[in-house]
């Protein structure tokens, strides 16, 4: 199941304006008048039979629902050729960086007249805090799809290491200082084994989450399409306690490499932390390790905050039956999850009602910690961006590349070059904007 991977590939080569104007359909109308709603998805055959599965449970008598065969490993290239051709089905599976990038375009259907229609079944207020809110324009204007899954990120940790060591097990609303003091007892002295694999100092989004908790400005003044870039002192503060961490040997390097699967590492039973997301928690379940896994989600140092990264659902602009492919993926968003989940746990669903099942599947198989800190992520009131969604993402990126390692290492000094690279991703806003 690719929902964890998160699409991040920006479909702007065929964003051409050749793309802007509707040809053809993707719906079928058969001579009864009676729709065929068309999707495909990145998805396993596993998978793909559990959606068609629970697509089927809808039961309505007034559309024929149809997915479209399509290789997973090619589904970028596939998404590419059929919007030059204009094909596209009536839904597909979008990552939110595919999404803004078509949606800027004029390629896809702008769902607002839709999102407010309330049913006894849908409520857009049901969907997780901001989650649809950055599947709309950078204007605010138009919606380009929906949201469908969301990842969270958090620690998984050995339970038996920590109360080995007496130290508290880490739960949701788990400080930064409770952190780094687990972190400083659980580190092995002579220096053989650091107390987490990877964390929150990777790069300057997930340093944003602890200045935005500490109540500083987030790294981008917002998710789609930011305008500035902002490094502010509870910025600065943040970065020089993982500077200090990593030279203390709390943490890996963020350009180590071990030689081995770190999923595989921590199921050894040797490490006492492990950095990543939910989806983990999948084969976690098949592995059987010999001790009690946990997980806890991003800490806080005073407000709750999390990270923003999902995929969804997009369709292009020239559907010829809009209500249908509404009907059916506001059922997926609503109820298909619940059917689908419990077979591939890998992520809640954005719809928080949707995810009953998801959770209840983590608390049989022993991770109700799991569950109870995804629940946690995903209603956090303020969310923050993951990575750029942006045309000008690669340029920014690569300022970042240039400098970030170098900070938390050590190698250059934090709070200048920080102002240094902050100037230059703005720069690259503004000469590209």
């Amino acid at each position: 199941m690719r929902f964890a991977k998160m699409k991040i590939a920006l479909l702007v080569c065929v964003a051409m304006s050749t793309l802007l104007t509707a040809c053809g359909g993707a719906s079928s109308t058969s001579s009864s008048d009676k729709p065929t709603v068309t999707f495909m998805t990145w998805e396993s055959n596993n998978t793909n039979v559990a959606i068609d599965s629970a697509l089927a449970k809808m039961n309505d008598s007034s559309l024929t629902i149809k997915r479209l065969p399509t290789p997973s490993t090619d589904f970028d290239q596939k998404i590419t050729s059929l919007t030059t051709a204009k094909s596209l089905p009536d839904f597909f599976w979008c990552g939110n960086d595919t999404e803004q990038a078509l949606g800027a375009q004029g390629v896809l259907f702008d769902w607002s007249s839709y999102i407010s229609k309330t049913t006894a079944d849908f409520d857009q207020k049901n969907f997780a805090p901001e989650a649809v809110k950055n599947w709309y324009s950078a204007d605010g204007s138009k919606l380009y799809g929906l949201p469908t899954l969301m990842n969270t990120y958090g620690y998984f940790y050995n339970a038996d290491l920590f109360t080995a060591a007496n130290v508290p097990l880490p739960k949701a609303g788990w400080t930064y200082d409770d952190m780094f003091a687990a972190a400083k007892t659980l580190t092995k002295t002579d220096g053989s084994q650091p107390a987490a694999v990877g964390g929150p100092y990777t790069d300057p989004f997930l340093i944003s989450n602890y200045a935005l908790s500490a109540g500083g400005s987030s790294f981008t003044d917002r998710v789609v399409s930011p305008t500035k870039v902002t490094t502010d002192a509870k910025f600065v503060e943040g970065t020089q306690k993982f500077v200090d961490g990593l030279k203390a040997g709390y943490f890996t390097a963020p350009n180590a490499n071990t030689g081995t699967d770190t999923a595989a590492a921590f199921l050894t039973g040797k490490v006492p932390m492990l950095w990543g997301g939910q989806w983990l928690a999948a084969s976690f379940m098949t592995a059987n390790p010999s001790f009690k896994i946990g997980f806890a989600p991003l800490p806080i140092v005073s407000k709750q905050v999390h990270i923003y990264d999902a995929v969804g659902v997009c369709s292009p602009s020239y559907i010829k039956n809009p209500d249908a492919v509404w009907k059916v993926i506001t059922y997926l968003d609503t109820k298909g999850w619940n059917d689908i989940l419990p077979s591939a746990p890998v992520a809640p669903a954005a719809y928080v009602p949707a995810s009953n099942a998801y959770y209840d599947t983590l608390k049989a198989k022993n991770l109700g910690s799991v569950a109870d800190s995804v629940a946690y992520a995903l209603n956090a009131p303020q969310k923050d961006a993951v990575r750029f969604i942006a045309p000008w993402s690669t340029k920014a990126n690569d300022v970042i590349t240039a400098n970030w390692n170098d900070i938390l290492m050590g190698k250059k000094p934090v709070q200048s070059t920080l102002n240094t690279m902050t100037q230059q991703i703005n720069d690259v806003i503004k000469q590209n904007s």
